[in-house]
């Protein structure tokens, strides 16, 4: 028993989110352990176990929500990894996910979609909240875009009735411009924005594009329609995680003090499975594109599809979303290679037949032109 490194697992496992940690934790250790592993069922508010103030332990692994917690890890002198973005003073060495890249996926998402009014529903409770929406606002910024902002009320549902919360809600989706993309920071409000867009009447995704992130099971699939949300890749985070951790109780030495892993795509649902563009033709030439790009298709099926001349579909799709239709599909084709490399240990052939290339050379160089990174180049930089 000496000789197993004994951890304690101090991660909520009430959202999606830190179930995944914990499953990153466990790979790990089936991978590299054993482990003696200390974990319970918790939420963000668990109180820290006050038996571990005496125990003859190696290292932790936590999600630190307040002042008291803080101050009973550091009054354990172990090494900590914190994997919870906080403003609390501490110097433990942190993992987890890149908001900036989080909050300008969602924007690419919608605007690919042909989206060209823009609403973000803000939770200003947590730092890492407020990172994803700025760079959400930014990058619609960038592209000439305003956005119109809606801030959560302190206390959220709490600090009022229920009923008042979401008709204030709907209110304020009334008031919006149509068709319009809404990035709710997460996916709590997320619930709470499709509840209230239908209590008002509110056609959901055909008129509000409902985008949110961190990818709970439940509030997305529950929710109706269900909610498009970004996938944090906890798992990663967890195994990362565990792996520095190792090598700090066996060599004493700390890892770096911030490791940020890019998020995983969007998990398209009901919510934004849609393209905003008032030509009808165009619409359907997008959502064929999207549905058969990886079938090796070329612009003269998309034509036929929708019964437009080549040159005519040509400029109608130049005009709606200002890329030709050959440059759509090779986008699509590009953004599946992007997720086969970064999520699966595939061959370069095997992706490229997934993705609808002939050539695997051909595919390989074109990445290269386009990302600046050859494919392995991006496959390390986005696995850890």
């Amino acid at each position: 028993m000496a000789d197993i490194p004994q951890v304690a697992v101090l991660v909520d496992t009430s959202r999606s989110y830190g179930r995944d940690i914990v499953r990153g934790i466990r790979r790990y250790v089936a991978e590299k352990g054993p482990w003696s592993l200390y974990l319970e069922p918790r939420d963000l508010r668990s109180r820290f176990p006050l038996w571990l103030k005496k125990w003859p332990g190696d290292g932790i692994l936590a999600r630190t929500v307040d002042a008291e917690l803080l101050r009973h890890l550091k009054a354990t002198r172990l090494p900590v990894i914190e994997l919870r973005s906080t403003i609390l003073n501490h110097s433990f060495p942190f993992v987890g996910i890149d908001n900036q890249i989080l909050g300008r996926k969602v924007a690419e998402h919608v605007l690919e979609r042909g989206f060209r009014r823009f609403a973000c529903y803000l939770d200003p409770s947590e730092r890492f909240f407020l990172e994803r929406s700025r760079s959400y606002i930014d990058t619609l910024a960038a592209a000439g875009h305003t956005c119109s902002v809606l801030e959560t009320q302190p206390g959220g549902e709490h600090g009022m009735s229920w009923d008042r919360h979401q008709q204030k809600l709907a209110d304020w989706l009334t008031s919006l411009e149509k068709p319009c993309a809404v990035f709710s920071c997460h996916d709590q409000i997320g619930f709470w924005l499709l509840d209230a867009a239908r209590r008002a009447g509110i056609s959901v995704p055909e008129q509000v594009c409902v985008v949110s992130a961190e990818n709970d099971k439940t509030l997305c699939e529950t929710a109706w329609p269900p909610l498009s949300s970004v996938q944090l890749r906890g798992s990663q985070v967890g195994f990362m995680a565990a792996q520095f951790l190792d090598v700090w109780m066996r060599e004493g030495k700390p890892p770096p003090a911030q490791t940020l892993l890019p998020p995983g795509e969007v998990v398209v649902r009901q919510s934004s499975d849609i393209v905003a563009v008032d030509d009808v033709r165009i619409a359907r030439a997008l959502q064929f594109i999207r549905q058969r790009a990886t079938q090796g298709i070329g612009v003269n099926e998309v034509a036929r599809e929708v019964a437009l001349s080549r040159s005519m579909l040509e400029r109608r799709m130049k005009a709606s979303i200002g890329r030709s239709p050959g440059e759509e599909i090779i986008r699509i084709r590009f953004s599946h290679v992007e997720q086969l490399l970064a999520q699966t240990d595939l061959t370069l052939d095997a992706i490229a037949e997934k993705a609808g290339f002939k050539h695997p050379q051909y595919m390989a160089e074109a990445f290269r032109k386009r990302l600046g990174l050859t494919p392995g180049e991006f496959r390390r930089r986005n696995k850890p």
